[in-house]
């Protein structure tokens, strides 16, 4: 296998050494989440997804702008909040930011809400295809003259954008019917959250499709989070003790706070956590206890090293050749995970050719 392997930096206030349990010397900061990013580059990590959300954390954007000048080889992966910002303000944002970070920047497109607002899922993602459209268009250095349902816009691009190369990638998930649509028609790679070796093939498939139909192809991601310990049982030992301290009627606050708390895809990970045995496996090494106190991926690759291996190298041989990890804390775990699990797998950027965005 060859494969883009990224962790990730908890900007949300989602780091603990209990669920659920806020531990003050893990709360989202710039000296903790610097941290953590400056470990993964250290160890060798490809990638690095740096989150968004409203009212958890701080804001990733000025994040991303101060992290940059502090690596140099690994890239960032950007979650842009699509209902928050113009597209035009996106798009010079970004053209600084891969300016700043000197050509490391890719993006994760999120099919947000404004802050405050709601707007139904069919429409929110028709939204995400054109501002999609417009800030490729714009980072790539052409004018748009573009009159959609949500964007009217005539404008030519930023003069930063002809200076930075073309515009970076676009990861983008999302399970819902209008949700694949918009990544068929947008996105560069389209991440998945944790599922059975059989859904991922399914869903796969149905993406494939989706895309040619528009002329497009697409490359596949897995988000999940991992526990690597020597031996399995030394592994499910520490899931055991993740979760030895979580209040179920917290672990329900904390799912409920997040902004995806009714997607398709949280609805899918509380599929997989009912579907699990007792210990909340639902197979021998996919553990869907991190569910219980998270929204979003829910699930954990647990094993010994050769386990979890086994477990990506599964994935990638299916055709997923981008996997952003994460575990708990955060620096912890990926310290294990570099020592136990990273050197043993053909990693590297993931070197894409974006193709057009199609909207109607």
């Amino acid at each position: 296998m060859s494969a883009e392997i990224a962790w990730f930096s908890a900007l949300c206030d989602d780091d603990y050494e209990f669920l659920g349990v806020p531990d003050p010397l893990l709360r989202s900061s710039w000296e903790h989440c610097r941290n953590i990013v400056l470990v993964a580059e250290r160890y060798g990590f490809d990638n690095v997804l740096l989150p968004s959300g409203y009212a958890l954390g701080i804001d990733n954007t000025a994040f991303a702008a101060a992290i940059a000048t502090c690596t140099s080889r690994i890239r960032l992966l950007l979650a842009i909040r699509m209902g928050e910002l113009v597209a035009p303000q996106v798009a010079r944002q970004v053209a600084s930011l891969q300016q700043i970070a000197e050509g490391r920047l890719v993006v994760n497109i999120i099919s947000s809400d404004l802050p405050g607002e709601s707007l139904a899922s069919e429409p929110r993602y028709r939204r995400s295809t054109e501002y999609m459209y417009v800030i490729r268009e714009l980072l790539d250095g052409r004018p748009v003259d573009f009159h959609g349902e949500f964007l009217d816009v005539t404008l030519d691009p930023p003069r930063i954008a002809g200076e930075v190369g073309a515009c970076p990638a676009f990861y983008f998930g999302g399970l819902s019917e209008a949700a694949r649509e918009c990544a068929a028609r947008g996105a560069d790679v389209y991440l998945m959250w944790p599922d059975t070796l059989e859904g991922v093939r399914a869903v796969m498939a149905d993406m494939d499709a989706r895309a040619a139909a528009h002329g497009r192809s697409l490359r596949y991601g897995w988000r999940s989070h991992v526990i690597v310990r020597e031996t399995e049982d030394e592994a499910r030992a520490a899931a055991r003790r993740l979760l030895s301290r979580l209040d179920p009627a917290e672990g329900e606050a904390i799912r409920r706070r997040s902004l995806d708390s009714a997607s398709a895809g949280v609805a899918r990970q509380a599929e997989l956590r009912e579907a699990a045995d007792d210990e909340g496996y639902v197979t021998r090494h996919l553990w869907t206890g991190v569910g219980r106190a998270r929204s979003g991926a829910g699930a954990a690759i647990v094993g010994d090293p050769d386990q979890v291996r086994d477990h990506i190298r599964e994935l990638a041989a299916a055709g997923v050749d981008a996997f952003i990890f994460s575990g708990y804390p955060h620096a912890t775990e990926c310290d294990l995970f570099a020592r136990y699990v990273l050197p043993e797998l053909d990693h590297g950027r993931l070197e894409l050719t974006p193709s057009p965005v199609v909207v109607d």
